[in-house]
């Protein structure tokens, strides 16, 4: 919708926030009370904005961050511009949307993986690990998914909290699209014990990457 300004959108956000939402969000340590869906629907109400979308990522807010990057044009944002926003994502949410919603259809994709991998910020290094572990399973050719298990095995049992669900991620998706390296995916998994009594709700997958993968691989063979 043309002509709406970014404080328009921020007192429609302010008028849905639930402090409900805001208490489960926290407990994640996305710092927004804002209900997903009603977000998305607003963003398509308003529909692709890229100015709109650059002011709503200013103001720093965490929903208006998310909104953003729904409304965003993903191929506009230079390589530079990108850098300096995945610095900036400090909450879960906002990361998990900027590296899957805009940056995975950029054009400085794989550049900014191979920066952000070896980023000394753990927040940082977990996007490019997130990265990695999509084009483990998009594009594997060139990647070395050897060089990667070892360097699962030897800092992921000890890496913070998002840089740690991140290279799990990685290390299951190897498992599960890489028969070859399957059965060190599942030893490394066994051995480090990683998000091994994570709570899953029922009919869900463990992010366990044991079960993780052989539920995965189980439904690949199905008939």
């Amino acid at each position: 919708m043309a002509g709406t300004t970014v404080e328009d959108v921020l007192a429609e956000l302010a008028a849905l926030e639930d402090p409900r939402v805001r208490a489960v969000n926290e407990r994640h340590g996305d710092d927004h009370g804002v209900n997903l869906t009603k977000l998305r629907a607003v963003a398509k109400r308003l529909g692709t904005q890229q100015d709109l979308a650059l002011e709503l990522w200013a103001t720093g807010d965490t929903a208006a961050r998310l909104l953003a990057l729904l409304i965003c044009r993903p191929k506009a944002f230079e390589r530079d511009e990108l850098d300096a926003m995945v610095q900036e994502a400090r909450t879960p949410k906002v990361q998990d949307w900027l590296v899957n919603y805009v940056v995975k259809k950029s054009p400085h994709a794989e550049e900014l993986r191979m920066a952000w991998f070896a980023d000394p910020d753990p927040a940082v290094a977990s996007a490019g690990w997130a990265l990695t572990a999509d084009r483990v399973v998009r594009k594997p050719e060139g990647l070395d998914l050897s060089g990667l298990l070892d360097v699962v095995e030897a800092e992921m049992g000890d890496a913070p909290d998002r840089l740690q669900w991140a290279m799990n991620t990685c290390l299951a998706q190897i498992g599960i699209e890489h028969p070859e390296h399957r059965a060190r995916a599942l030893e490394i998994g066994e051995r480090l014990e990683v998000l091994k009594d994570y709570p899953t709700p029922p009919n869900c997958t463990s992010p366990y990457a044991p079960l993780w993968i052989a539920e995965m691989v189980r439904r690949q063979d199905a008939p």
